[in-house]
């Protein structure tokens, strides 16, 4: 029997420099800025910082609900997409369908935001490219000159922070890092955060009974992490479980309501409601939604668990 090898699973190679060659090169799409028969939404990209190379795609819905006659005023959802730091970007297949989603169901003014990748660029350096994402959102809204599709269809007083997996990690990490900052207009009602990636140095009972799993094994999730986290620091370290006593569970209760998302066959379901219970006890109002049935991103290869999660993240955004 062959011996398992991470590396192999994830089809990267490991270079001398640090850096790693992806085999696996997953599907891309083009935005479509321009309105044709059958699309729900529309969708542009706009470069954010040219020397970070990360980007922004912009999402709004093609049909605009409106109000007395006049364009009514969509929730701002800033995106952060999953491929646990490693992979993707915004215009990943899934993640361009996930957010076309989004902002046709909600409706809503989608911002799905790049960020620098693992191992190139280690945590916090994504944290950083999120903060700048809701910093450029913010500066549109401010600017006479703005970017249109924000200033015409977006309401800064509903603005929403998503992320699925490793996106939800940075979407709670970064709206930890703006509690503080004014980002007049803006209003950051919620945090919708689907499966999101933590982890730690102490097995859970999650992560032995999943060890094994065939698309996300305990070798492949740890290795994630070791690209991942600062040189010289393990998976107690708050980027990877933000759990461990420390200053930033202080920042914590500056959140406002924060939505979780999981399924019980998730090899991080344990963490995750751990998570909850952390949220909760340091003084977020947090709504946890938990499905008995289901794997970590289900909702990539099965229809209708992705309807029902931008269904719950629907209600949750304008309940």
């Amino acid at each position: 029997m062959s011996k398992f090898d991470p590396y192999t699973h994830l089809g990267i190679t490991l270079n001398p420099d640090g850096t790693v060659t992806r085999a696996f090169k997953a599907p891309t799409v083009d935005a479509n800025p321009e309105p044709s028969p059958g699309t729900t939404t529309v969708s542009k990209d706009i470069t954010l910082d040219t020397q970070k190379e990360t980007w922004v795609r912009i999402f709004r819905p093609t049909r605009l609900p409106s109000d007395h006659n006049t364009v009514a005023r969509l929730p701002i959802v800033i995106y952060f997409h999953n491929g646990g730091f490693l992979f993707h970007s915004p215009a990943n297949l899934s993640c361009h369908k996930k957010c076309t989603q989004i902002a046709s169901d909600v409706p809503s003014v989608v911002v799905s935001a790049s960020y620098r990748l693992a191992p190139e660029n280690r945590l916090p350096a994504m944290y950083h490219d999120a903060r700048d994402a809701v910093l450029w959102v913010k500066k549109q809204m401010n600017d006479p000159n703005g970017e249109q599709w924000l200033k015409d269809y977006g309401d800064a007083s509903r603005v929403y922070i998503y992320g699925c997996d490793s996106g939800a990690n940075i979407a709670f990490n970064v709206s930890m890092q703006v509690a503080d900052l004014d980002l007049e207009p803006l209003r950051i009602r919620g945090l919708v955060m689907n499966q999101p990636m933590f982890g730690g140095e102490k097995r859970t009972g999650s992560e032995l009974r999943y060890a094994t799993d065939e698309t996300l094994p305990l070798p492949v999730l740890d290795l994630m992490w070791y690209l991942t986290l600062p040189k010289e620091t393990d998976r107690d370290h708050r980027y990877c479980n933000p759990m461990v006593k420390g200053p930033h569970l202080d920042n914590v209760k500056k959140l406002r309501k924060c939505l979780v998302i999981g399924f019980h066959g998730d090899i991080m379901v344990d963490r995750q409601q751990e998570f909850v219970t952390m949220l909760a006890k340091w003084g977020a109002q947090v709504e946890a939604r938990f499905d008995q049935v289901g794997f970590h991103n289900i909702d990539m290869v099965d229809a209708a668990r992705a309807s029902a999660i931008i269904n719950i993240a629907k209600d949750f955004i304008l309940g």
